[in-house]
């Protein structure tokens, strides 16, 4: 059975490294086979919400959006998924952010500047296959770290 860490640091002292933690818990008699992360390392990725959509004047299959990553001003982010829509809440990777298989960087698509990417589960190293961006509930803080939501 998998318990997530910080599920457990809820009911003991959360001060504690992970590997004081599972000897506690070997020693009450519970088996801890390994501590493994959720997802692969990455950084610079916030909540963030899509605050319009609208169609790529160059591309059928993109979309140009303005997103809210809770800096004073908005972000423009050029988007391929097809599941984004105006209001909704998913991880944003910033200008710098090093993901998994990706380092993001400001670019130009299709001759539209893009300051991030709007990310999938597949792209944050959370499934191997994914229809769409990662959709966070309404209640998620924009702008709060996706690791600490």
């Amino acid at each position: 059975m998998q318990f997530s860490e910080s599920w457990l640091r809820t009911l003991v002292n959360p001060s504690l490294s992970s590997e004081e933690l599972s000897h506690l818990l070997t020693m009450a008699g519970l088996e801890v086979e390994e501590n493994v992360p959720v997802a692969p390392a990455f950084e610079k990725v916030v909540v963030a919400q899509v605050l319009t959509k609208d169609k790529h004047p160059d591309a059928d299959r993109l979309s140009v959006l303005t997103v809210n990553v809770g800096q004073t001003e908005p972000l423009t982010v050029v988007c391929g998924a097809q599941n984004v829509t105006a209001g909704m809440k998913a991880p944003c990777a910033l200008v710098g952010a090093k993901l998994p298989s990706i380092e993001i960087k400001q670019a130009k698509v299709r001759g539209v500047a893009s300051f991030g990417m709007m990310c999938s589960e597949k792209e944050l190293g959370l499934a191997e296959e994914s229809d769409g961006l990662l959709e966070l509930a309404a209640d998620a803080v924009v702008g709060q770290s996706i690791r600490e939501h």
